[in-house]
Parts: C-alpha cells; sequence; structure tokens
C-alpha cells in the first residue's frame, strides 16, 4: 500500500490568529482589478514607494513578463497600508512591519485609516501600531487622532503582533553608553 503524500497545510490567516473570521476584503478586491495577484505585489508596491528599509523591490512579473503597479492616485499609501495588514492574507510579520510603516509615511489622513480599519475589520491591528508609534512619537498628530478614535480591544495573546522595536530603526548607544536614538521606520523619498 502506497503512503500519501502530507497534504499542504493550509496557511493561517491573521484573521485565523487574532481569534477572528476572515471575510471577504473589498480593499484586496479593488487591489487584485489593478493587477495586484499576491501579497508579495503588495511588499513590491509598498518597495517601490519608498519603504528602502526592507530592501530593494524585485521587478514586477506575470504570465507576460510585466505586472501592473497601481499608482497613489489608484492605491493610495492608506489602502495600500490597510491592504499589507489585511485579516484575510496570510499571517506575516514582514508585511504587517511593512504596514506600520507605511502608516507613517507623509500625507496619511487619519479618517482614511479609519474607515478603512473598521471596513477592513483590522481595527485592532491599526490601535496596536498606534500604541507602539506613539511612544516612539508622542507627538505625532496621525497616531493620537488614531488612539482617540479606535476602541480599546480585548487582550491578545502574546506573541500575535510584533513587539514595538519591531517597528523601528535603533541607532547605536553613544561613548557615554546612554542617547540611543529610536526612529519610527516610513517609506524616504
Amino acid at each position: 500500500m502506497k503512503e500519501k503524500a502530507f497534504a499542504a497545510m493550509p496557511t493561517s490567516t491573521l484573521a485565523h490568529r487574532l481569534g477572528t473570521t476572515t471575510h471577504l476584503s473589498p480593499l484586496l478586491q479593488k487591489a487584485r482589478r489593478l493587477g495586484v495577484r499576491a501579497p508579495e505585489d503588495l511588499e513590491r508596491i509598498a518597495l517601490e514607494r519608498g519603504l528602502r528599509y526592507f530592501g530593494c523591490a524585485a521587478p514586477p512579473v506575470d504570465g507576460n513578463g510585466t505586472a501592473p503597479v497601481p499608482q497613489p492616485e489608484q492605491f493610495p499609501n492608506e489602502e495600500l497600508a490597510i491592504a499589507l495588514m489585511s485579516p484575510s492574507l496570510p499571517y506575516s510579520l514582514n508585511r504587517l512591519r511593512m504596514a506600520a510603516a507605511m502608516l507613517g509615511a507623509d500625507g496619511i489622513s487619519a479618517g482614511k485609516i479609519l474607515r478603512l480599519a473598521r471596513m477592513e475589520r483590522c481595527e485592532t491591528v491599526v490601535r496596536h501600531i498606534a500604541e507602539c508609534a506613539a511612544a516612539v512619537e508622542p507627538a505625532h498628530r496621525l497616531w493620537r487622532a488614531l488612539l482617540q478614535e479606535l476602541p480599546v480591544p480585548p487582550p491578545l495573546a502574546p506573541d500575535i503582533l510584533p513587539h514595538a522595536s519591531r517597528f523601528v530603526a535603533m541607532s547605536g548607544l553613544d561613548r557615554t553608553g546612554r542617547n540611543m536614538r529610536v526612529q519610527w521606520i516610513r517609506p524616504q523619498p
């Protein structure tokens, strides 16, 4: 009797890890209409929009050798940030870190983020990121606005969302052994 090969294990989604159900994401449907076929395409778009901290953008490839890249007018940074943290996608700490960095992009609208977070059912993730960011940049108005409007979620199991240190770049200590510089990672123009 032949042994059966192991079936591919289903990929765990962020929704599953958060203890919620996965839903049909309107934002990911929009991304698909614009040519985004995989979560890695969202990451590539973030890299192309200046998120150099995470590496270089790989050339876009599809069956014809090229893949369309939605322009910021078609798919604004707010939508890209929320799409990167969509609970419907497979769980990826790196993608969550990229989403946090995109939230820090210039010109991000708190109102748009709040609307999209509700629509995509990722208010808990946005709240976590805003709490981490407010600890680094307490005077930043986006983080304050998000924290003011987002509900406080029930406690999560540890290690579901990245630790605050995973969203920042830290300099080494100076000669005195003090003065470490902590900076929120964000896209560079």
